[in-house]
């Protein structure tokens, strides 16, 4: 059924408790807020070469330059944007197909079930980074192309949780109540199976965000996903290949893989957080939680 108010409030009740989640939440706010306004609080230009070449931090560059003259700190700053959309848009794809092929594999089942888990079972038994950048190699670098490759290789995982959770719900009396009544199947799919399947589908969603951002950093880093000029954590890391800039020259690359480890971190604890708080086997009294 469709959470209520009360079941909500006790869910975000459940969740606050959770303080490294609310501590991700909160990075997480940030890290939106800075890739929707980045071109109000970045400081300088992020595609204007400079004088100064790799250049230390002082007050004109907070965070130093790059080796070709770029305000390091800018570039972070627009860098969100591609991290943010290249995950976010990834991950709804990918979501959005396992919803659909998971729901009608799951309720109808038979010869469409089989051929739709074969599928799942082909795209599953290649490591899903190879695969990535097979097909990115082929398609070619490009914001666009890096959402829909790692959005449509992405489904089987979510297919297969979206079934599995069909097959138990189906079960339930409210389910067969519906099919008594003659509800056609879409009402029963879309009404009443998936609101009591969206727990653990936004929970997989939160860590596939999580996946994605540390996915694009290395294509980028690759040279696979976003090429320069445009600005990304993971090409932003391509200048510490050198052992030079690792020792001495820190601001090129602690900053984008500083940014990647927390915000990889901030959505892992959001996602536990949403875990323990949708947990429907916890029960709930006053301020404690109780697991059994």
């Amino acid at each position: 059924m469709i959470p209520n108010a009360y079941e909500t409030g006790r869910v975000w009740r459940c969740f606050c408790r959770h303080r490294l989640a609310v501590g991700g939440l909160g990075f997480i706010v940030v890290l939106m807020a800075g890739a929707l306004f980045a071109p109000q609080l970045a400081p300088q230009d992020p595609y204007r070469i400079g004088s100064e070449f790799s250049a230390a931090p002082n007050k004109e560059h907070r965070l130093g330059t790059d080796p070709v003259g770029r305000d390091v700190l800018s570039r972070l700053i627009y860098g969100s944007r591609v991290s943010v959309s290249v995950s976010l848009g990834a991950v709804a794809l990918t979501t959005l197909l396992g919803i659909v092929l998971g729901l009608e594999s799951g309720y109808f089942g038979g010869l469409w079930d089989m051929i739709i888990m074969r599928i799942a079972d082909v795209f599953m038994s290649f490591p899903s980074m190879m695969l990535i950048m097979i097909v990115s190699s082929i398609a070619g670098p490009g914001l666009d192309r890096m959402i829909l490759i790692m959005g449509i290789l992405g489904w089987p995982s979510v297919a297969r949780l979206v079934r599995s959770m069909v097959l138990s719900i189906k079960q339930q009396d409210y389910t067969k109540s519906a099919v008594t009544l003659g509800f056609n199947s879409q009402r029963i799919l879309f009404i009443h199976i998936l609101p009591n399947a969206l727990g653990p589908i936004l929970v997989n969603a939160t860590f596939g965000i999580a996946r994605s951002i540390l996915m694009e950093s290395s294509l980028s880093f690759l040279g696979m996903g976003v090429n320069p000029p445009t600005a990304s954590w993971g090409n932003m890391l391509t200048d510490a290949q050198s052992l030079s800039t690792l020792t001495a020259r820190p601001w090129l690359w602690v900053p984008p893989g500083l940014l990647i480890l927390l915000s990889v971190l901030a959505f892992n604890f959001v996602g536990d957080g949403l875990r323990d708080a949708l947990d429907p086997q916890s029960q709930h009294i006053g301020d404690k939680t109780l697991k059994y």
